[in-house]
């Protein structure tokens, strides 16, 4: 075995692969450039360890399950002029996860709500933060279930720990009793530990009629949502349908959709 094998093999065994990979070319250049030991490892070591953030951050992106890999940059902020577009960016920062304020984002279908709260999810995390995204229906079964097996504490807990819980479409399916208590039980267990992103197509003052008819319970909801949040009212038309609407332009308008 000759010493680059031997090197190569050894960096292997250490786990570290991406060195394994680069270090003949970057001896190659080093010798060239004539560059210090010191120099050359300490460009080893930034290759390695940016191929392990970025593993990591896609390990974090396939783990919360996002609905859409969205950007905000890529949003069209000219086909929704009412939303608040710097005010959408410098929550991109991230600082409403260090406070546990919430976002929630309400209009009709195809207006961008899945977009924007998808591209604040994907920021979280680039930003290596605890992430998890559900469509709210689902999240609803995965409470009742726990429920019947006596694990809905454990579940909670482990919300609890999250920094950033992504509830999409929540009123599409008007909730039971039952559920819109389970649903109380873990906003009021997130609740100033957790940053909640909504989207809902459902107006606030309609929320009693999503919740089982209970108006109560859906201001309970609403009291502890919106305590410390951020509300977006998107009140212009769905992006899927703008070419629909405007046909002679369907094809120049036939880039990426949004929800």
């Amino acid at each position: 075995m000759t010493d680059l094998e031997l090197l190569r093999t050894q960096l292997k065994r250490l786990g570290l692969r991406t060195m394994a990979q680069v270090f003949e070319e970057e001896a190659q250049k080093a010798a060239k450039t004539q560059m210090s030991y010191t120099a050359y490892l300490a460009r080893l070591t930034e290759e390695e360890l940016a191929n392990k953030v970025d593993r990591s951050i896609n390990a974090r992106i396939a783990k919360a399950r996002l609905p859409m890999v969205r950007t905000i940059e890529g949003f069209d902020f000219s086909f929704q002029p009412a939303l608040p577009a710097a005010r959408i960016r410098e929550l991109a920062e991230l600082g409403f996860l260090a406070r546990a304020e919430n976002i929630v984002f309400v209009g009709r279908p195809g207006t961008g709500k899945t977009h924007l709260a998808s591209a604040l999810a994907l920021r979280g995390c680039q930003a290596r933060k605890r992430v998890l995204c559900c469509q709210a229906l689902a999240l609803l079964e995965q409470l009742v279930a726990a429920d019947a097996t006596h694990t809905l504490g454990k579940l909670t807990q482990a919300l609890g720990r999250l920094d950033l819980l992504l509830i999409d479409e929540l009123g599409y399916t008007p909730m039971d009793a039952r559920r819109a208590n389970l649903f109380f039980q873990m906003v009021n267990h997130l609740y100033t530990r957790v940053s909640l992103v909504l989207t809902t197509n459902v107006p606030f003052d309609n929320w009693g009629r999503l919740f089982g008819d209970d108006e109560m319970i859906a201001a309970a909801i609403l009291d502890r949502l919106l305590h410390f949040s951020h509300v977006f009212l998107i009140p212009g038309p769905s992006y899927r349908m703008r070419g629909k609407l405007s046909p002679n332009n369907a094809e120049a308008n036939s880039g990426e959709n949004t929800a």
